[in-house]
Protein backbone atom coordinates (compact mmCIF):
# COMPACT_ATOMS: atom_id res chain seq x y z
CA UNK A 1 0.00 0.00 0.00
CA UNK A 2 1.14 3.45 -0.59
CA UNK A 3 0.31 7.00 -0.30
CA UNK A 4 1.96 10.39 -1.97
CA UNK A 5 3.29 12.46 0.02
CA UNK A 6 2.46 16.46 -1.72
CA UNK A 7 4.34 19.25 -0.26
CA UNK A 8 5.25 17.72 2.67
CA UNK A 9 2.28 17.39 4.11
CA UNK A 10 3.01 13.98 5.94
CA UNK A 11 -0.48 15.08 8.01
CA UNK A 12 -2.62 14.87 4.73
CA UNK A 13 -0.74 11.39 3.47
CA UNK A 14 -1.21 9.94 6.85
CA UNK A 15 -5.24 10.57 7.26
CA UNK A 16 -5.48 8.92 3.33
CA UNK A 17 -3.47 5.74 4.36
CA UNK A 18 -5.43 5.43 7.33
CA UNK A 19 -8.49 5.87 5.24
CA UNK A 20 -6.80 3.10 2.87
CA UNK A 21 -6.13 0.81 5.84
CA UNK A 22 -9.81 0.83 7.86
CA UNK A 23 -11.27 0.35 3.92
CA UNK A 24 -8.70 -2.53 2.95
CA UNK A 25 -10.17 -4.23 6.85
CA UNK A 26 -6.45 -3.86 8.07
CA UNK A 27 -6.79 -2.59 11.85
CA UNK A 28 -9.83 -5.76 12.01
CA UNK A 29 -7.30 -8.24 11.27
CA UNK A 30 -4.99 -6.92 13.19
CA UNK A 31 -7.14 -6.89 16.13
CA UNK A 32 -8.16 -10.10 15.63
CA UNK A 33 -4.34 -11.83 15.29
CA UNK A 34 -3.34 -10.14 18.83
CA UNK A 35 -4.55 -12.93 20.42
CA UNK A 36 -5.37 -16.76 19.35
CA UNK A 37 -8.14 -17.41 18.04
CA UNK A 38 -9.44 -20.98 18.77
CA UNK A 39 -10.80 -22.51 15.32
CA UNK A 40 -14.35 -23.28 17.02
CA UNK A 41 -14.41 -19.90 18.03
CA UNK A 42 -13.10 -18.56 14.25
CA UNK A 43 -16.11 -20.72 12.72
CA UNK A 44 -18.82 -19.31 14.86
CA UNK A 45 -17.60 -15.61 14.16
CA UNK A 46 -17.14 -16.45 10.51
CA UNK A 47 -20.52 -17.82 10.53
CA UNK A 48 -21.91 -15.00 12.44
CA UNK A 49 -20.69 -12.29 9.90
CA UNK A 50 -21.70 -14.18 7.04
CA UNK A 51 -25.43 -14.17 8.36
CA UNK A 52 -24.99 -10.36 9.16
CA UNK A 53 -23.80 -9.75 5.59
CA UNK A 54 -26.56 -11.59 4.40
CA UNK A 55 -29.67 -9.75 6.57
CA UNK A 56 -27.42 -6.70 5.53
CA UNK A 57 -28.05 -7.38 2.09
CA UNK A 58 -31.34 -8.75 2.42
CA UNK A 59 -33.03 -5.63 4.00
CA UNK A 60 -31.13 -3.29 1.33
CA UNK A 61 -33.10 -4.84 -1.45
CA UNK A 62 -36.49 -4.59 0.48
CA UNK A 63 -35.62 -1.13 0.82
CA UNK A 64 -34.81 -0.72 -3.20
CA UNK A 65 -37.97 -2.75 -3.82
CA UNK A 66 -39.79 -0.60 -1.46
CA UNK A 67 -41.05 -3.06 0.85
CA UNK A 68 -39.67 -1.33 3.59
CA UNK A 69 -39.65 2.04 4.55
CA UNK A 70 -35.87 3.37 4.06
CA UNK A 71 -33.78 4.11 7.51
CA UNK A 72 -35.39 7.36 9.07
CA UNK A 73 -33.76 10.54 8.92
CA UNK A 74 -32.82 12.20 12.45
CA UNK A 75 -34.50 15.59 12.33
CA UNK A 76 -32.53 18.26 13.62
CA UNK A 77 -33.02 19.57 17.30
CA UNK A 78 -35.00 15.96 18.26
CA UNK A 79 -33.67 14.75 21.72
CA UNK A 80 -32.34 17.76 22.49
CA UNK A 81 -34.72 18.20 26.09
CA UNK A 82 -34.81 21.98 26.75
Amino acid sequence: MQVLVRDNNVDQALKALKKKMQREGIFREMKLRGHYEKPSEKRVRESAEAVRRARKLARKKLQREGLLPMKPRPLLGAGVPR
